[in-house]
């Protein structure tokens, strides 16, 4: 989640309790002008609409902040599936890690546990 207020606003605010404060310390949308390096924003097309929005949303900040990003969509996973993918460089996540690097999934070495 990029941007908390929504969390503020919805029915779990009845167990989640954050104030003014907290949303904007821990909303990544509110922190752009502090990100440095590339990113990469990612989402499954499974996921709700919400966090699909959100990603969106995020990467349309930070590309508008001048800064570089790059928005991935992962068909058919959700936002407990789309990280497996960085584990594997042929995977989504995983190959553009390796892009980030300037490495090729070739170089990458699997390591085969005994």
């Amino acid at each position: 989640m990029y941007d908390l207020t929504p969390v503020r606003l919805s029915a779990r605010s009845r167990y989640v309790a954050l104030d003014d404060s907290t949303v904007a310390a821990l909303s990544p949308i509110r922190h752009i002008g502090r990100l440095a390096a590339p990113l990469v924003v990612a989402y499954g097309t499974c996921e709700t609409p919400e966090f699909q929005r959100q990603s969106r949303e995020f990467a349309a900040a930070i590309e508008a902040a001048g800064k570089r990003v790059q928005l991935l969509v992962g068909e058919h996973y959700n936002h407990f599936e789309l990280p497996e993918t960085l584990g594997n460089p042929y995977g989504l996540l995983g190959r553009a890690a390796l892009d980030l690097m300037g490495l090729k999934a070739e170089a990458a070495r699997w390591v085969v546990p005994h």
